[in-house]
């Protein structure tokens, strides 16, 4: 079993063979806790889902159930990147649910963040466990819990995002394989266990995804608009390497439109917010340094191949006054 705090005297994971030795550690734990019971497990895509993931197929196999709720607000590819990666290669036993319409349709109309936060997390419980409740023999529920969420949920900076949730009626025990990891061990645990560079490497992304990237009433247009806008903002960071030294960086598209000119034509349309910013501790960011001809070729790919966008700005606002995400 991972004990339930780390150690004053471990060893900082830095290495593959440091992550070999936790990885051996944990696929013996797990197998022991488990025995041969079946595991679920919500796999959003991101690295401490995924590197969960990882492990207890090396360790259990076809007894994890792994299940991956597309709620229409995630970033372009990204659903497919986990059926290729967990369902193609890895062979796992994965649930893919489009949710799309059913999140989409809830949140139609809805303006305060806050609300589309709850929207969001309640309804992916329950279609979580509407998906559980069709699977017999499940006794034993995975999480991705690292320790910071340990840590800040008992400081009372924020609720352990982790922690309960699930309807009454699903008791399970819990298999937490990581939660006295450091975000930088998990990575090289990733990396080890042979998982994508760009899915441990991703950046942070917010449960809620994209919903709080399209700030005001969701539509599907402006949605797309923001998914699309994104997609362009990181494949031009990846060519010019700047992936490698931002630590956070996305679109957002809010629900405001200006007049700009296309084709000759008067068009009334959005405009594209680029965020990109660096940080420790996300207590404070600072605004990053983009090249100008970068910012250019970016705005002139957004507002020529993105519909609906006419105008790109790009948000120099450090934390504090501003949060890192608009909503």
């Amino acid at each position: 079993m991972v004990p339930d705090r780390r150690p004053a005297d471990m060893v900082r994971i830095t290495t593959p063979e440091l992550a070999q030795v936790f990885i051996d550690e944990q696929i013996a734990a797990i197998r022991e806790q488990v025995g041969d019971k079946k595991v679920l497990l919500a796999l959003s895509g991101g690295v401490d889902s995924s590197v969960v993931a990882a492990l207890l197929i090396k360790a259990i196999g076809d007894q994890l159930v792994s299940v991956h709720v597309n709620h229409g607000l995630l970033r372009k590819g990204e659903p497919e990147q986990v059926i290729e990666v967990f369902r193609n290669q890895m062979k796992a036993n994965l649930i893919y649910v489009d949710a799309t319409d059913r999140f989409l349709d809830k949140l139609a109309g809805v303006t305060d963040p806050e609300v589309k936060r709850k929207i969001i997390g309640g309804e992916f419980i329950e279609v979580f466990a509407e998906e559980a409740r069709k699977l017999d023999g499940i006794e034993f529920l995975a999480q991705g819990t690292i320790w910071p969420d340990i840590l800040e949920s008992e400081d009372g900076i924020k609720a352990h995002h982790n922690a309960g949730g699930l309807p009454e009626d699903m008791d399970f025990a819990l298999v937490e394989p990581i939660k006295i990891l450091f975000k930088d061990e998990v990575r090289v645990i990733g990396e080890q266990l042979g998982l994508p560079h760009g899915m441990v490497y991703r950046q942070p992304f917010p449960g809620p995804g994209l919903g709080v990237r399209c700030p005001g009433a969701i539509t599907r247009d402006r949605l797309e608009a923001v998914r699309e806008s994104d997609a362009i903002l990181r494949e031009e960071f990846a060519k010019n390497g700047l992936d490698q030294t931002v630590w956070q960086y996305f679109t957002v598209v809010p629900d405001f439109r200006s007049t700009g000119v296309k084709d000759g034509k008067r068009a009334f349309e959005w405009l594209c917010i680029v965020r990109a910013v660096n940080s420790v501790d996300v207590m404070t960011a600072t605004p990053a340094q983009i090249p100008f001809e970068l910012m250019e070729h970016i705005t002139d790919r957004i507002t020529h191949e993105v519909p609906g966008i006419n105008r790109v700005l790009y948000d120099f606002t450090p934390k504090p006054t501003g949060t890192v995400e608009f909503e």
